[in-house]
């Protein structure tokens, strides 16, 4: 039995899990089954627990391993330099996609809900989330709380550190390579049962939500869509066709078990494994960059998140409060999204991205009360395009550089399994064939 299972692709299986999820839902929805909707609830949380349960070791041994690892590239500067000019320019473009789709279908106007009840939310966003967040003042507690800016400074500090030590330094690096090595590992444990916890997650939306909710915010919920869709599926692609010469299809062919993971799961981190993995193994970047640029990126680049969303959102609000913006408004909203995604790191969804731009604006903060209910499902696209921009990014940076592997990019997608040292980041520790290729382990996803 499961070695049938193991034979169907993973996207299908993904897939699988999103037909399955949706007619639970909408059963449980019209026959009014509280055991089905309690039921998918708890698979659908208990998946998302999983995922977070690794978050912080994740998040710290990745980044810790990843400064250790700049010390084997020639020009590490340089790499971290060409990666956050993208991280700059990907972003300014996704503002501008957001920006441009709510000028021209203004999704607050004629929006029939009651803003008299809205409340603000209880976390906020503000610039100085980015700066008080970043210092510790318990590390344990940073560590509870999951705070993941936190957890990436004091990785980059001890990282840092440990590069200066030197050889004394050694056995903590060592540590953290084994730590990180057994965290994914189990992690793809988990990743394993996705099409089960995509069933509860999307059954869940649909039995709780349905369309009664979404209906007075359709041209919102739509904006969202479509403008994420063209960052994916536009943006993306130009760029991977203009700058770095590869093929769109090819690329977006083979990254999207991990687009795919990220809709449904919700968490860039989470998805960090496959992330790595499609990365690698996949199209061709080199494991010394991508080790460094794939955590680097699934904690910091959301252009889902802190560019596209936030943009409408701040267009909505200010629809519906009736706000008039200046185009002095506009460019101070591509400057938050730019700069301020970072203080979004660890956050669930893009609540504290979005009260960031709204306080930012002078727009009322219950304007993002008025989103929550929704927030789980557009929060699905947006982290398929933080993840996708995580992806792209790397391909970008290794192509001007001239250390992508061409033929792995142009060859057949390579089944994706977490025993294999690309994916964690490791020591190499692979068998190697006569020409330099690795070869490849017993396929475990497919393509």
């Amino acid at each position: 039995m499961f070695a049938l299972i193991r034979r169907v692709p993973f996207s299908a299986q993904l897939l699988i899990g999103l037909v399955v999820g949706l007619a639970a839902g909408f059963a449980a929805r019209n026959w009014q089954l509280d055991w089905l909707t309690g039921t998918l609830d708890q698979v659908g949380t208990l998946f998302v627990q999983l995922l977070k349960l690794a978050v912080p070791p994740l998040v710290f041994t990745a980044v810790v391993v990843s400064i250790a690892n700049l010390r084997k590239l020639s020009g590490a500067a340089r790499l971290v330099g060409k990666t956050l000019g993208w991280f700059m320019v990907t972003s300014l473009i996704a503002v501008a996609v957001g920006l441009g789709i709510g000028l021209l279908t203004d999704p607050g106007k004629g929006v029939d809900i009651a803003v008299d009840g809205a409340a603000a939310p209880e976390r906020t966003g503000s610039w100085t989330d980015f700066l008080t967040g970043l210092v510790p003042t318990n590390i344990v507690q940073s560590f509870v709380d999951v705070q993941v800016l936190q957890i990436v400074f004091i990785a980059i500090v001890l990282g840092a550190a440990a590069v200066a030590v030197g050889e004394k330094a050694k056995p903590f690096l060592d540590l953290n390579r084994s730590v990180l090595d057994l965290v994914q590992k189990a992690l793809w444990w988990v990743i394993r049962l996705a099409p089960v916890g995509t069933a509860g997650l999307i059954g869940n939306a649909v039995a709780s939500y349905g369309w009664d909710l979404l209906a007075p915010l359709l041209t919102f919920s739509v904006d969202v869509y479509v403008g994420s869709l063209i960052v994916m599926l536009v943006v993306y692609p130009v760029l991977l066709r203009v700058f770095a010469r590869v093929n769109p299809i090819t690329f977006l062919r083979k990254a999207w078990p991990a687009i795919e993971l990220a809709f449904v799961s919700r968490s860039s981190v989470g998805t960090m494994p496959l992330t790595q993995a499609v990365v690698t193994r996949r199209l061709g970047v080199p494991r010394d960059y991508a080790s460094f640029a794939v955590p680097f990126g699934a904690t910091t680049k959301m252009d889902g998140c802190a560019a596209v969303y936030p943009a409408l959102a701040a267009i909505f609000v200010a629809q519906v409060f009736g706000v008039p913006l200046g185009v002095g408004d506009y460019l101070l909203i591509a400057f938050v999204s730019v700069i301020g995604s970072a203080a979004t790191a660890g956050m669930t969804g893009a609540l504290v991205m979005l009260t960031l731009t709204l306080s930012t604006l002078g727009l009322p903060l219950e304007g993002a009360g008025l989103l929550l209910a929704i927030d789980p499902v557009l929060d699905m696209i947006r982290t398929a395009t933080n993840v996708a921009g995580q992806i792209v990014v790397p391909v970008l940076v290794s192509r001007s550089e001239k250390t992508l592997d061409e033929a792995v990019f142009r060859a057949a997608p390579q089944p994706l399994d977490g025993d294999d040292e690309a994916v964690t980041g490791g020591e190499p520790t692979e068998a190697v064939t006569p020409t330099g290729r690795v070869r490849e382990p017993e396929p475990a996803f497919g393509s």
